[in-house]
Formats: structure tokens, C-alpha cells, sequence
């Protein structure tokens, strides 16, 4: 198994003592550092991820005991364990030893198996401690964050994916010291979906990958049939109805598996690998927090998910009652939705104001309920007595949908959908940027398909003849209407706008 190569330190002001306790922990394959007094001793701990130091206690500027309690008052290293070497071997020493917090002692002249065994037994007993102490750490980060998200959960804003990476990034390793934790993360079906994705922390972020899932790991879904958690260190040892079909199948999209914790559940599957260390029951501890935090925010999504699609029905529902009177449809309806979308992004306003806008723009119209059916569809024009009535559904489409905060948006467009940059609109007159951006872009996007569509007063113009009159003006539409920036990207999106109307053509 690839880990981690455990490094001590050897502080002694005697080179040769420095040169034999090298010597000896390089042929058993540990990784020595050097120092020659208490002052570089505390600088290598700066520099390099000790796992033991070796300290003599009789050394020039600051002894033994005063390096190990200031090792031992630094919550960067306090949990690394302290040996002291030394000719002294009298109780007094060794109790003040320990009043300084060394873990234990050794007598010079050292017995070299010694010298290993006891180095041996601190790193096992690091090991275990740091494997506590990253466990809570990270069941303390995901538990911090479960908190933040319940406490600032927005259903509006809600997004499944988004939560998940920032889950990931709770546990995953973002610098080479991490070796508690694990390198990749692997992820199945956080949705209702089929998908597989691979987190790695690269050049300072988090980055996500698809994986083909009839590469990765689909043949061996039938062990998801019982959820189960599990950890292995000696993959080659692990049997075939355990999870070798999954580390094969992640050789083949060149993964190599050191060591790996997993779940399989029906609906949710998390691989975590290479840890820089044995992993151990107190990783699988922090994966499964993991597991259930991942499992919480699916069942949330597909409940806000129910929750948004009831909304966007009522909010359709609603407005097709609103045209029931008037000669425009339910297409006429989706088609407005869409063209806000085209010119919304070609405005490069942001993707959550673009997707509300599509969603509540329907509303538009919604006032016409109240106005009179006989108004609605007379077949000539208006009288001046019948348009400040038709003005109304203005007002009134704000009194319908009223102050909910999920329908700002909606509210915004019913009142000023009519209102012009030139100040010439109704219901207020509102001028240039006094009117919200939502009412000036669907200002163009109705008047587009209005034009576009027949009514029993006018024929429908084809796509050349609408963008002439909102571009050049025909004396009613007039280029002055629009907000300029907003004109500008009808003009790029025209042959955007031209497919939605051919697409949802009534």
C-alpha cells in the first residue's frame, strides 16, 4: 500500500549520536531529520510533518525539557509524541521529563531494538490518535455544516449538487500533509439519476468529473441490493463478492485503488480511496456521516423538487385562466417564458433571475380576469374609454398575485410589462431605469409574439416584419420604446426568438 513514510525527528547536540540514530531509522525505512539543538529542533517541526521526536535533554541554549513543553503548548504539535535520550536516570529527571510531557524515555548508551520498538509502539499509538482526532474533525466539519445548511436552507435556492460538493470538500485531501484523508472521492446517484462522478482538490479547488458509468462500476450494482459499509487495506486480498469488481473496473479508467472505505445502498453508493495511511473504523465513522448527510439532501431535493413543480403548475394554471377570455394562448404563454430566457442570458444576467423569469413571466397577463370578455375580444380598436380599462389588468395582476417573496418577480412584470423607456407606457409612465430590468425585457419578448401572432384585429407578422417594426418602428412600436442594451439583444437572439415561435407555434 502506497502511505505515508512516517518521519522523526532526532535533536542531539552530538553528531555522532545524530549520524547513528540516522543510520538506524533509514535501514528500517523511516524517513530521519536532524538537529543539532533545541532552537533547530523547533524550526524542523515548522518545516516537515513530524511523527516522533528523539530529544536529548542536556543540550547548549535550550534544554530537553524546555523543547518538549513548548512541542507539547503548541496545539500544532502537541499530539506528536515526545522521546527523550538521555544518560540521566535518576526519578527526578524522568518525573520532570513527564511534567514536560515526553511520552517516554530512553537510557544512553540506547540498545538499538530498543531504540525501534519504542518508536514502533508511539507511532501505533499516533496513528490511532490522529485517526480520533480526524475522525471528529471531520464528523465535526460535515455536522458544522449540516447545521449552516438547515439553518440558511433556501428552498428558492436550493441546489442538490452544490451541497453534495461542499459535503465532498469536507472530507476529501486538499494538501499532500492530509493523509487522513482520502484523495478521491466517488460518487453514485445522489439523485434519481444513473450518475457516477470522481472528486479530486486540484490546484486549490475541488474538481468533479463524470465517469462513464458502464465503465466505472454499473456490472457490479447488484451488490447494492443490502446497504453496507466497508474498509480494506490489502485490496489484492479482498474476495470477489466483496468490492474487487469495483477496483478492477476503476483500474480500467486508470484509478489505482491503495486502500478504499465504501457504502452500497439502493439509492446512494460513496467510495472514498487512498488514504495516506491504513484506514481504519473511525474513517468509516466519517463516511458514513458523510452517507447520511448525502441521503438527507436527496430525500430534500426530490421534496423541494415536488414542492417547485407544484409551483410552476399553479403558476401556469393560473395564467392559462387569465387568457380564457382572450384570443391568446397557452403557447402564447410558454412562448413569452422563452424568449425572457434568450434575452435574459444574452444579457449575461444571472442563471437563478433567468430561470425565475422563465417560471413567472407567464403571470404577465394575469390581471385580465378582470377586464370584460366583450373588451378583450373585440375585434376592432379600442375606444379611449375601453384602453384605460384594458390598462387596468396592470393593477390588477399585482392585486392577484400580491406580496408573496416567491413572486416578486411575477409581481414586478404584471405591473410594468407596458411600461416604455421613453416614459410613454402605462400604468405609471415609468422612464428609462426606474423600470426593473424583468419588465423591460419582457416588454420586447410580448411585443415580439404579439406581433407574431394573429389576432381577430390584425393577421400575424412573419419574423422579418416583426423585427422590422420593433427595430425601425411603424408608428404605434418605436425603437425609443426599448431599453437600448435590451434592444440590442433582441437583435442578437432574433433567430432564437424566430425557433421558439416556430417550435411552440399555436
Amino acid at each position: 500500500m502506497d502511505v505515508r513514510t512516517p518521519t522523526i525527528l532526532c535533536v542531539d547536540d552530538e553528531p555522532l549520536n545524530l549520524k547513528l540514530l540516522k543510520t538506524l531509522l533509514q535501514w528500517r525505512k523511516y524517513e530521519a531529520i536532524t538537529a543539532e539543538d533545541g532552537y533547530n529542533a523547533l524550526e524542523a517541526l515548522q518545516e516537515h510533518k513530524i511523527d516522533v521526536v528523539l530529544l536529548d535533554i542536556m543540550m547548549p541554549g535550550i534544554d530537553g525539557y524546555e523543547v518538549c513543553k513548548r512541542i507539547k503548548g503548541d496545539e500544532r504539535y502537541k499530539n506528536i509524541p515526545v522521546v527523550m535520550i538521555t544518560a540521566l536516570s535518576d526519578t527526578e529527571s524522568r518525573i520532570k521529563g513527564i511534567e514536560a510531557g515526553a511520552e517516554d524515555f530512553i537510557v544512553k548508551p540506547f540498545d538499538r531494538g530498543e531504540v525501534i520498538a519504542r518508536i514502533k509502539m508511539l507511532l501505533k499509538m499516533k496513528s490511532l490518535n490522529d485517526s480520533l482526532l480526524s475522525a471528529y474533525e471531520g464528523i465535526n466539519n460535515l455536522t458544522t455544516f449540516g447545521e449552516e445548511m438547515i439553518r440558511d436552507f433556501d428552498p428558492v435556492r436550493f441546489n442538490l449538487a452544490s451541497n453534495v460538493d461542499s459535503i465532498v470538500n469536507k472530507i476529501i485531501r486538499h494538501r499532500d500533509s492530509d493523509y487522513e484523508k482520502p484523495a478521491l472521492v466517488i460518487i453514485h446517484s445522489i439523485d434519481d439519476t444513473d450518475n457516477w462522478r470522481m472528486y479530486e482538490f486540484k490546484q486549490g479547488q475541488l474538481i468533479s468529473t463524470p465517469i462513464d458509468p458502464d465503465i466505472a462500476c454499473n456490472k457490479c450494482v447488484h451488490l447494492k441490493q443490502k446497504a453496507h459499509m466497508y474498509y480494506c487495506n490489502d485490496v489484492c486480498a479482498m474476495s470477489e463478492e466483496e468490492a474487487k469488481p469495483f477496483v478492477r473496473n476503476f483500474k480500467g479508467i486508470g484509478i489505482e485503488v491503495n486502500n478504499i472505505i465504501w457504502y452500497l445502498g439502493e439509492h446512494f453508493c460513496v467510495f472514498a480511496l487512498n488514504y495516506g495511511k491504513e484506514v481504519t473504523k473511525y474513517d468509516t465513522s466519517v463516511l458514513k456521516n458523510l452517507v447520511m448527510q448525502g441521503l438527507f439532501l436527496r430525500s430534500l431535493g426530490s421534496q423541494v423538487a415536488e414542492t417547485q413543480g407544484a409551483f410552476e403548475y399553479i403558476i401556469y394554471a393560473l395564467a392559462r385562466a387569465a387568457e380564457a377570455n382572450d384570443e391568446a394562448t397557452g403557447n402564447h404563454i410558454m412562448r413569452v417564458g422563452e424568449n425572457c430566457v434568450v434575452i435574459a442570458k444574452e444579457l449575461g444576467l444571472p442563471e437563478h433571475f433567468v430561470e425565475t423569469l422563465r417560471i413567472q413571466a407567464p403571470l404577465h397577463d394575469v390581471g385580465k380576469i378582470h377586464i370584460h370578455p366583450d373588451i378583450l375580444r373585440k375585434p376592432g380598436k379600442l375606444t379611449q374609454e375601453e384602453f384605460n380599462i384594458m390598462k387596468l389588468h396592470t393593477i390588477y395582476g399585482t392585486k392577484i398575485i400580491g406580496n408573496h417573496r416567491r413572486l416578486t418577480i411575477a409581481r414586478s412584470i404584471a405591473l410594468t410589462h407596458h411600461e416604455r423607456w421613453d416614459g410613454s407606457g402605462y400604468p405609471h409612465g415609468f422612464e428609462g431605469d426606474d423600470i426593473p430590468i424583468e419588465g423591460r425585457i419582457i416588454n420586447i419578448a410580448d411585443q415580439y409574439d404579439a406581433l407574431r401572432s394573429p389576432r381577430s384585429y390584425k393577421p400575424g407578422f412573419d419574423h422579418q416584419t416583426t423585427c422590422k417594426v420593433i427595430t425601425e418602428g411603424d408608428g404605434r412600436t418605436m425603437p425609443q420604446h426599448f431599453d437600448p442594451q435590451v434592444l440590442a439583444a433582441f437583435k442578437e437572439t432574433a433567430t432564437q426568438l424566430e425557433e421558439i415561435y416556430e417550435r411552440l407555434r399555436d
